[in-house]
């Protein structure tokens, strides 16, 4: 386990990442509480937002050079998402004619 943390940080929070993504898959799979589902769903929605920019950051990065681009690939995340959101009424007005 101590060879896990002499890894990059970068490394270390993509592998945890997949495992709260497959986590919160399991969640979101079983049948016996809405409550669980609900957690699952979420983890997997906060656990896809932040691999999209940690998969994006070279994996040799520092951990302040890891946070300042994780900051940035974060905000580029949520502009995208943002402006998809103000974008889907007015298309869907241009597509009506």
């Amino acid at each position: 386990m101590s060879s896990f943390f002499k890894r990059p940080f970068v490394s270390v929070v993509r592998t945890i990442l997949i495992f709260v993504l497959v986590l919160s898959l399991i969640l979101i799979g079983q049948q016996l509480s809405y409550t669980v589902y609900q957690i699952g769903l979420s983890l997997l929605v906060v656990s896809t937002i932040s691999q999209i920019p940690f998969g994006n950051i070279p994996p040799d990065s520092s951990f302040k050079r890891s946070m300042v681009l994780y900051g940035i690939g974060l905000s580029i995340v949520i502009a995208v998402f943002g402006i998809g959101i103000i974008a889907v009424p007015y298309l869907l007005r241009l597509g009506q004619g």
